[in-house]
């Protein structure tokens, strides 16, 4: 049995979409939830990477809520902290993380069981990042991470695994390179030109799928319109 947190989210929860469901935001990841199905017509994601250039652009609460959307419909949705040099998708579910995906890692008999935990919401559980390693990027590209990758793709219908930042380190390529899909985010005002094209060359060069990116913190004028908006990849 997974492990269950009795609780609601934290009061400085990103996770929106559970805490106000009908907010205009809630509405805006529904359809990035609707644009990466109709994107993928004639195959079933069965993981998806989500990734930044650099940290605080939103990157997080996007893997969030778009776990949360998706996991609203009734797929059985792990959401895996990767980013292990700086895991919050504990806070926001106000989960323990004293143990997590590192001490999965590093536990070759550990059972994916007895390190998922469960939330309020049924189809969706997550998997903290666990004590901070010495070695995040070894670890990321360990025979006993692409184990484990197929041991979730058995258990659940989606795994949404939330990177680290793609620039300064490797951890976020790695994870990319094997995800089926891969969104990427950036933020209005933060995200630069140069960052984001750097960004797009490390994922060019593991072969990513890059199904759109999310550009968030647009600045609009009417008073309950998204910040949140999608745009396709070209093929």
């Amino acid at each position: 049995m997974f492990r269950r947190k009795n609780s609601q989210s934290s009061p400085q929860s990103a996770a929106i979409t559970m805490a106000l469901p009908s907010a205009g935001i809630s509405e805006q990841f529904r359809v990035l939830r609707t644009n990466i199905r109709f994107s993928l017509v004639d195959t079933s994601l069965r993981s998806l990477a989500i990734t930044s250039a650099s940290n605080n652009v939103g990157k997080s609460t996007v893997a969030i809520n778009l776990a949360i959307t998706i996991a609203q419909q009734g797929k059985r949705v792990l959401l895996a902290d990767c980013d292990f040099r700086r895991p919050t998708v504990h806070e926001h579910f106000a989960l323990p993380n004293v143990h997590g995906l590192t001490d999965l890692l590093n536990n070759p008999t550990g059972v994916v069981q007895d390190y998922v935990q469960a939330t309020r919401l049924a189809d969706l559980s997550v998997l903290t990042g666990g004590p901070t390693p010495p070695n995040p990027a070894e670890l990321l590209s360990s025979r006993r991470m692409i184990h484990l990758e197929k041991e979730f793709e058995e258990q659940f219908d989606l795994i949404i695994y939330d990177t680290p930042p793609l620039l300064g380190f490797a951890d976020a390529q790695i994870v990319a390179g094997r995800a089926e899909g891969t969104i990427f985010v950036v933020q209005h005002g933060v995200s630069t030109k140069a960052d984001t094209a750097k960004a797009s060359e490390a994922l060019q060069r593991v072969n990513a799928h890059v199904l759109g990116a999310v550009y968030n913190r647009v600045p609009v004028n009417a008073e309950d319109a998204s910040r949140y908006h999608y745009y396709q990849k070209k093929s």
